[in-house]
This record gives structure tokens, C-alpha cells and sequence, in this order.
């Protein structure tokens, strides 16, 4: 299963792809704590629906990343607080490809898009849950930096960590 990694509009698959990718993701995490994480299922749905049937305004800030031919993960984001602030949205990578970077670089790959429409920083929200651990390291990684926390979330033991980043244009020196 080898090729290069490719990110390519949601338009070159068929609608239920980003559901199909969110359920693979979170598989581990919904079995083991299903209450809370099964309500997450209406919202994915809902997303993968939006992202398809309107390809041209939600689906353009969607891409999904392939590995040769093969599906792997995502990457969107929400424009609607441009040109000030973008939101990184959902973003996820299968089980079986983490650990490989291919999540830094989807996010890489948002920031890239979101400077080059001007958008001036970056927001992105993630759990406290240990599951995301390893989110929470990809975006320190990519140069966000913990700006809140708060409560809430689909498991009420644990809340979410919202993170930004300024976004400077290539060779722009960010100020220390």
C-alpha cells in the first residue's frame, strides 16, 4: 500500500466518505464509552450530508487525504470568521495510519490554504479526553499555541482545549 500522499476535493468521492472516515476514527473511543461519543454520530452524519450536497460552500473546505488511491483521513476547516479567524474543523486520521505524520501534514496543508486566502490566525478545539492526546501534541506541533479551556463536550468528565496560531504569509517574520 505504498504512493504519495495527495489531498483531493471531496468531489473525487462519494457522500458518506467523511462519515465512513469520523466512525473509523472514533471506532475505539465510542465502543469503550458509547453513551457519550454514539450523539457525536448525528453530527458526523450532518457534516458528511453538508460537505456533499453543498460541494461549492462546505465541501470546498473539505479535503480528503489519500495514500495512493486509498481514503486515509481529512481535513476541513469553517471560513466564516474571515478574514480574521478560521476554525480548524473536523479532521481525523484511520487508525491504522497514525503515527506517520500524515495528521501534521493535513493540518500543514489547512494552514497553507487558510494563509493563502489571507486569513490572519487560526483556531482549533480538541478534548481533554486522553484519547486525543496525540492531537493535542499535532497542533503544539504545528505552532498553535493553549489559549482556553472549558467545560463541556460529548464526555462530560472531560472538557476541551481551544488552541490559535497567527498565520504569517511565507517569509513574513512573526514578532517575539
Amino acid at each position: 500500500m505504498g504512493g504519495m500522499i495527495r489531498f483531493t476535493p471531496i468531489t473525487e468521492h462519494e457522500r458518506g466518505t467523511i462519515l465512513a472516515l469520523l466512525c473509523k476514527s472514533y471506532e475505539e473511543l465510542v465502543n469503550a464509552e458509547g453513551e457519550c461519543w454514539e450523539r457525536e454520530k448525528e453530527k458526523w452524519e450532518e457534516f458528511d450530508r453538508a460537505a456533499f450536497e453543498s460541494s461549492e460552500a462546505v465541501g470546498a473546505c473539505v479535503f480528503v487525504t489519500c495514500l495512493g488511491s486509498e481514503a486515509i483521513g481529512f481535513g476541513s476547516w469553517d471560513p466564516r470568521g474571515g478574514p480574521e479567524l478560521a476554525l480548524v474543523g473536523h479532521n481525523c486520521v484511520l487508525p491504522e495510519f497514525r503515527g506517520r505524520g500524515h495528521g501534521k501534514r493535513q493540518i500543514e496543508e489547512i494552514l497553507r490554504r487558510l494563509k493563502a486566502k489571507g486569513f490572519k490566525k487560526a483556531s482549533a478545539t480538541t478534548g481533554e479526553h486522553p484519547f486525543f492526546e496525540p492531537a493535542r501534541r499535532m497542533y503544539e506541533g504545528c505552532g498553535f499555541r493553549q489559549v482556553g479551556r472549558s467545560a463541556g463536550g460529548p464526555d462530560p468528565r472531560y472538557g476541551t482545549i481551544q488552541y490559535e496560531m497567527e498565520l504569517k504569509c511565507d517569509g513574513e517574520r512573526s514578532e517575539a
